[in-house]
């Protein structure tokens, strides 16, 4: 899946020189959390957060003595070390981005111009989707040997049911090296029959798993 695909393109934006304060009311009435800021020909030049806000605004006790900090520029509180992406970069990279770099929110840029943006949210949102949580199903967890063909096994048996695979998921077994962890989604609200032929295969279901409960 590519970032054009679930960026944001109506992006909330402001100037350099506008406000805190104008800031502070756009980021409430729209409930945004990040806001980029640009130039006249729409081209990045940094990026506020509510944090950032938070910290430059005065507080009750201080409003009074620093009104005036409300009315400066945003160009004194901004970042413009930012990183940022592009309407064809894949997803699953721009998620990776946020998970080493501990950011909120991507700017996507496209010929040196803001197009979009992607906040955590939008990437939460994406892996529901693509995952398929939100439909009905069952979930199926399985260990299995790291090498080739083993996806294959398993999709067999679940054929074999006639039943639809919504979703895989592959990620490596941390308790024993050489294994990994397949975690499949099945358009099916009872899956005992795919459960007991994947056993009778040989292979380790780890979920669903009821102790006492013979499935």
């Amino acid at each position: 899946m590519l970032v054009e695909e679930i960026m944001i393109t109506k992006v909330v934006t402001l100037f350099p020189d506008n406000t805190i304060a104008d800031a502070i009311s756009l980021m409430r009435e729209k409930k945004i959390r990040h806001l980029p800021i640009v130039n006249q020909q729409n081209q990045l030049v940094g990026l506020v957060s509510d944090r950032d806000l938070k910290e430059a605004a005065p507080s009750i006790l201080e409003a009074k003595e620093r009104i005036d900090t409300l009315e400066k520029p945003l160009e004194i509180v901004m970042k413009t070390d930012i990183i940022t992406g592009h309407p064809l970069d894949f997803v699953e990279e721009v998620a990776a981005l946020f998970y080493e770099h501990k950011i909120g929110c991507l700017p996507i840029l496209k010929d040196n111009r803001l197009v979009g943006i992607i906040t955590e949210t939008d990437l939460f949102h994406t892996l529901v989707e693509l995952t398929g949580a939100h439909q009905p199903g069952s979930l199926i967890e399985v260990k299995v040997p790291n090498k080739a063909g083993m996806l294959w096994e398993i999709a067999d048996v679940i054929r074999n049911h006639n039943a639809n695979i919504q979703s895989v998921l592959v990620y490596p077994d941390k308790k024993e090296e050489g294994y990994k962890i397949l975690v499949i989604r099945v358009q099916t609200m009872n899956p005992i029959n795919i459960i007991n032929d994947l056993k009778k295969a040989g292979h380790h279901v780890l979920w669903p798993n009821f102790p006492g409960i013979q499935l």
